[in-house]
């Protein structure tokens, strides 16, 4: 069986082939509409303090697999990755607040793993990207150069357009999280970012903050929980970045944390964590009040 690992790396290497040859989007259709969420903002879900809950139980979060989650600007919309349930395929799902109810809507298959951008004007999916459009989103499009030869996983814009992102190599652990600034309408040749963040194996999934105060990231690194674990450095007054911070016992654990964004209005913490076994069968979304960032800001000039 494939590791969480293996079958990201393999279908974002089939979805690229798969989406070059129909980049035309699907008209988003409800699904499910005789049972939708009849609540306001989060999916009408009870909020949770600094312990982290299963997101939605039973309407997102089930006995399956759901991975990468994002909300626009205005937190009406909700987008994630589930499997389907033959467990055939992978799913590209949104939930949308129309007059206070949630309906679910299927998109299409997997595309990448969405992050919309602090304007809300750009959905990212790796390498591909949607732009927000007057009918919703445009068909799926492809990053120019100097991008064009990378296999990114994800990737994570601030609000002045910097780029940051994974990198896969399938000739090694280490591949970098990279960042790319745009200058006068162009941007640079990615650079690596520097050791505090660029340490240990499988750094993937990097969430930066809108204001670039802070990045997350998900790696293998000694002194770690277990698996994959969640880390942060703050940016420091000199702009340089500071050490890297394990978010603690309360976000990893021994099993596999990964992928994590924080909402539009900076208020939660969501990611994603393996509670099924080494096969990766149920893989959750969870989500915790972002206060736990905060907690953790004083070390940021230490």
């Amino acid at each position: 069986m494939y590791t969480m690992r293996a079958l990201t790396y393999l279908n974002l290497i089939l979805i690229s082939v798969l989406f070059l040859n129909s980049c035309n989007s699907k008209k988003e259709k409800p699904e499910d509409s005789d049972s939708p969420v009849k609540k306001n903002t989060y999916l009408g879900q009870i909020l949770p303090g600094l312990t982290p809950q299963p997101f939605a139980p039973g309407v997102v979060t089930t006995d399956g697999w759901e991975y990468g989650s994002t909300f626009s600007p205005d937190l009406k919309e909700f987008y994630f990755i589930r499997e389907s349930e033959d467990k055939e395929t992978q799913q590209f799902v949104v939930f949308q607040k129309k007059d206070s109810i949630w309906l679910n809507s299927v998109i299409s298959q997997r595309v990448g793993q969405p992050i919309i951008s602090p304007d809300g004007k750009r959905m990212h999916l790796g390498r591909r990207y949607k732009k927000r459009t007057k009918d919703g989103w445009s068909e799926v499009k492809m990053l120019d150069a100097p991008f064009g030869d990378l296999l990114i996983m994800r990737l994570s814009a601030s609000a002045n357009g910097t780029y940051y992102f994974d990198t896969y190599d399938e000739n090694r652990e280490d591949f970098p999280i990279r960042y790319s600034r745009l200058v006068d309408g162009q941007y640079e040749e990615p650079e690596a970012l520097p050791k505090e963040i660029n340490t240990g194996t499988f750094l993937n999934h990097p969430f930066i903050a809108p204001d670039e105060s802070y990045l997350i990231w998900d790696a293998v690194r000694e002194g770690g929980y277990g698996d994959s674990d969640l880390y942060i450095s703050f940016k420091q007054k000199d702009e340089s970045w500071g050490e890297a911070i394990n978010l603690g016992e309360k976000i990893n654990t021994e099993a596999e944390e990964i992928a994590a964004s924080v909402t539009p209005d900076g208020k939660y913490l969501f990611f994603n964590r393996n509670v099924g076994s080494d096969e990766y069968e149920n893989i959750d979304i969870f989500w915790v009040d972002a206060q736990i960032i905060e907690k953790l800001r004083p070390k940021r000039n230490e």
